[in-house]
C-alpha cells in the first residue's frame, strides 16, 4: 500500500457528503446533509463559501450555466449561484416524510440517478430513481436500505451501485440509450473489519475508490477481480464519499462525518467532519451535467 499525503479543509460537517468537482468554475462542492449546508471551495484561491437551506441537503450536481442541481429532502431543485434563486423541479415519495435523498449522480446520457433512505434506516425502505429531461422520476431499484455510491464504466456498459448495509458493490448491465439496468454480479464484497462502503467514484483505469464509513479511509478496489488494491488512511473513522477533481482530475476530495461519534471520540478524532484533498496518482473523469 502506498503512503498518501493529505491536506484538510475545515468544514466540521455533522454529515459531510456529496462531493462534486465543477470543472468550469474550478471549484469543489460538498454538503452537510443534516445542517442543510452547501460548501463551495475554490481550489486555486483556497477560499470556501457556504450557503444554507432549511432542508436536509444530500446531493449537489451540475445544471446548465451557473445552476446547480440540489437534492433537498425528497425534492430536486435548481439553484442559481448568482441570484441564489431556488426553483423546484420534481420530487419523489411525497407521502413519506421520514424519507430523504442520500446519494446522486448524473449518468453519461445526462440523467440524474438519486436514491432515498428512511431517516430511521428501516431495512428495505429506500429506492433508486432515474430522472430524465421530462422530470418524471422512474424507480430503478427498490428494497434498498441506504442507497449510496454510484459509478459508470468508461464504455457505458456497466453501472456500479452500493446499498451500504449489504457491504457489497453490485455491477449491473447498463443500456446507455434507454437507461435500463440489469443485475450482473457482485463485484466486490467488503470484509466486516473494513467498515461499510459509502460513496464512491471511478478512475480512468476502471478501478473504484470507495469511502468506508467506520473504515478510516478511502479504499481502491478492482471491480473485475474483487481485489483490494490500495487505501488512503485518514485520521477520522467515518469517511463518507469522494470525487476526483482539480485541473488534471487527479485530486481526490474526501468527505467525512461527525455523526455516531461521542464526545470522547470527537476529541480523539478532531478532524471528523472536515474534508481532505489527496493527490492519488490516478485520474478520474469530468462529471456530466444534468441535461434539462
Amino acid at each position: 500500500m502506498k503512503t498518501y499525503n493529505y491536506t484538510s479543509i475545515s468544514s466540521q460537517c455533522f454529515l459531510g457528503e456529496g462531493p462534486y468537482w465543477h470543472s468550469d468554475l474550478q471549484c469543489f462542492f460538498w454538503v452537510d446533509i443534516e445542517k442543510g449546508k452547501l460548501f463551495q471551495h475554490h481550489l486555486d484561491s483556497g477560499q470556501t463559501r457556504t450557503y444554507s437551506f432549511p432542508h436536509r441537503l444530500a446531493v449537489v450536481l451540475e445544471g446548465k450555466g451557473d445552476q446547480l442541481i440540489l437534492g433537498l429532502d425528497r425534492k430536486i431543485a435548481s439553484f442559481d449561484l448568482n441570484t441564489q434563486e431556488l426553483k423546484w423541479l420534481t420530487g419523489v415519495e411525497p407521502d413519506i416524510p421520514l424519507h430523504r435523498f442520500n446519494d446522486g449522480k448524473v449518468d453519461p446520457k445526462g440523467r440524474i440517478w438519486i436514491g432515498t433512505l428512511s431517516t430511521l434506516f428501516t431495512e428495505g425502505a429506500g429506492s433508486l430513481y432515474r430522472v430524465g429531461q421530462d422530470l418524471h422520476p422512474k424507480k430503478m431499484l427498490g428494497d434498498l436500505t441506504i442507497s449510496n455510491g454510484m459509478a459508470w464504466t468508461a464504455d457505458n456498459q456497466t453501472f456500479y451501485f452500493i446499498d451500504t448495509p449489504t457491504r457489497q458493490i453490485k455491477a449491473y448491465h447498463f443500456d446507455l440509450e434507454t437507461g435500463d439496468i440489469r443485475f450482473n454480479r457482485i463485484a466486490v464484497e467488503i470484509p466486516e473489519e473494513l467498515g461499510f462502503p459509502d460513496g464512491m467514484c471511478i478512475d480512468q483505469e476502471g478501478m473504484l475508490w470507495v469511502a468506508h464509513y467506520g473504515g478510516s479511509g478511502v479504499y481502491r478496489w478492482n471491480p473485475n477481480s474483487g481485489e483490494l488494491l490500495d487505501k488512503i488512511d485518514l485520521p477520522v473513522p467515518h469517511v463518507t464519499s469522494c470525487c476526483f477533481g482539480g485541473k488534471n482530475l487527479d485530486t481526490l476530495l474526501i468527505t467525512t462525518a461527525q455523526e455516531n461519534l461521542n464526545e470522547a471520540q470527537l476529541k480523539e478524532y478532531p478532524l471528523s467532519g472536515d474534508v481532505f484533498l489527496v493527490k492519488t496518482g490516478s485520474k478520474g473523469f469530468r462529471a456530466i451535467r444534468f441535461l434539462q
